[in-house]
């Protein structure tokens, strides 16, 4: 069976006191994920540049990636479960001629910081994108 992956573009960040909304989508439909409010501050502080005298967790994991020769490959909003999204993660490392890609089962908002730490494509199941409800302003 193949899957179709459709590209999707970081849209906007909405924050509050109880939760974090990240929209994402494509040129014809966007969707909102909402995460832990903890997570969009983070991802706030991240995408301010803000700097922090110690790294926050993302950063840490990250760092250990880069450190490890391991590229963040792409993430995929692969599933949507009621009103809760599954992400993966894929990472590539090259050691010699041999090139191992490993998948890993991520929260959407750990995957989508992971993207923009590493400039890495997000992409969604076509079907999940079918199924998600389009976001208004």
């Amino acid at each position: 069976m193949t899957v179709e992956l459709v590209p999707l573009n970081f849209s906007k960040i909405m924050q509050s006191k109880s939760y974090t909304v990240v929209v994402l989508g494509d040129e014809k439909k966007r969707f909102a994920i909402y995460m832990e409010p903890q997570v969009g501050k983070t991802l706030l502080s991240f995408l301010t540049d803000e700097k922090r005298p110690r790294p926050l967790s993302h950063e840490l994991f990250f760092s250990i990636l880069d450190n490890l020769s391991i590229k963040v490959l792409q993430i995929v909003i692969q599933d949507l479960e009621e009103t809760v999204y599954l992400a993966r993660i894929f990472l590539e490392q090259q050691i010699g001629e041999k090139k191992n890609i490993v998948e890993i089962d991520a929260r959407p908002s750990d995957a989508i910081m992971l993207a923009l730490m590493s400039g890495a494509p997000i992409l969604c199941n076509k079907e999940v994108l079918d199924k998600t409800i389009a976001f208004q302003e």
